[in-house]
């Protein structure tokens, strides 16, 4: 199966649409999937002029059944007319974000497309009555009804969750909670077996202060909470270890004994991360029962529209949104067979599983 890939375009005036551009003129792609682009076709018309050695060719559709599965297709979500300021941060510009990503969603719910990459929006400029979210991870988890969901950083050697996401550093320990620990970390185990292979995920959890919490003299929550609920997950057959010291356990790369850490924050998983990926991470959305990634960068106003900005990580989210899509497949037609029910995902072709390394 060919999956056919929603892509919705993120801020106009950022770096999205050029990137689109520059990636979707290798013709390869279209080998293993068929881009939909939610935006517009006079913004990609628009940035076509200043990147003049750009011949890619686009498809409008109104509807999915004119959809050309061997073309790049733009869905157009607006008609009027918009001004386009790369680098300038534009409520106009904000407007269109959001309005391509609702459309996009919308159209990943009712199944015309098989999965999504967003591109980057920008806080600021997207805050309105009707949309109040801190990003795409809020809304998408509003959008599908999920119980909870997990921000989940990958590259392919390394990939780092986050109990916490976009708030406040002063409201951090807020939560760090048994009941936050157990819910992230159960769908980070889920997520490594069907949506990455791994059979028997072995998870590393970062502790929240330095040093770990010195045995509680630098803080209370890892002997109080981290720590038990720890206890508790292996208790019932969970490879899950920890808490580390963060510091440390980047800086002696222990986290090549695990499959997947758990950071507590978003800086103290991200700044690592975003030092190891070689701008090839991906940012994917766990917890979904739909399969949504997206590039790990921002919408970088200071060099939209130079025609600079690094394609890696898009074209690390395409291909990652795809193999996401064959996984679970592959996992659901395994644990649909009659044959091989109770067995779950022992036999999962992957062999990424580091269960036999020093803990």
């Amino acid at each position: 199966m060919k999956p056919i890939i929603g892509i919705s375009i993120g801020d106009i005036n950022g770096v999205g649409p050029e990137i689109l551009l520059q990636t979707l003129t290798d013709n390869r792609i279209l080998d293993l999937l068929t881009p939909v682009i939610f935006g517009s076709s006079k913004v990609l018309a628009f940035y076509k002029k200043i990147l003049p050695e750009n011949n890619l060719q686009i498809f409008g559709i109104k509807d999915f059944n004119t959809i050309n599965p061997k073309q790049v297709n733009v869905f157009n979500c607006w008609d009027e007319e918009v001004d386009i300021q790369p680098g300038v941060e534009t409520a106009a510009a904000g407007k269109c974000a959001v309005r391509a990503l609702q459309v996009a969603a919308q159209c990943l719910k009712d199944g015309q497309i098989h999965g999504l990459v967003t591109m980057p929006i920008h806080k600021n400029n997207t805050q309105t009555n009707d949309f109040k979210y801190t990003g795409h991870t809020p809304f998408l988890k509003d959008k599908f009804a999920a119980k909870d969901v997990l921000m989940l950083m990958v590259t392919q050697n390394l990939k780092v969750a986050l109990l916490s996401e976009h708030v406040p550093v002063s409201d951090i320990a807020k939560y760090v909670t048994k009941e936050n620990i157990i819910s992230k970390v159960n769908l980070l185990q889920q997520s490594l077996i069907k949506d990455f292979g791994i059979a028997k995920p072995k998870i590393a959890v970062l502790g929240l202060n330095p040093h770990a919490g010195d045995g509680g003299l630098i803080g209370k929550e890892e002997k109080e909470i981290i720590k038990p609920t720890i206890d508790e997950l292996q208790a019932k057959g969970s490879k899950i270890f920890g808490p580390y010291a963060a510091d440390g356990f980047f800086a002696r790369h222990h986290d090549e004994n695990f499959d997947a850490v758990l950071a507590m924050y978003h800086d103290q998983g991200l700044i690592p991360f975003k030092s190891f990926d070689k701008e090839q991470g991906v940012n994917y959305t766990a917890g979904l029962n739909v399969v949504r990634t997206s590039p790990d960068h921002g919408t970088a106003f200071d060099i939209a529209g130079k025609g600079i900005a690094n394609t890696s990580s898009f074209l690390e989210a395409l291909f990652t949104c795809v193999d996401i899509i064959h996984q679970r497949s592959e996992y659901k037609t395994y644990t649909d067979n009659p044959l091989r029910r109770g067995s779950g995902a022992q036999l999962i072709k992957k062999t990424k599983s580091r269960e036999d390394k020093v803990e």
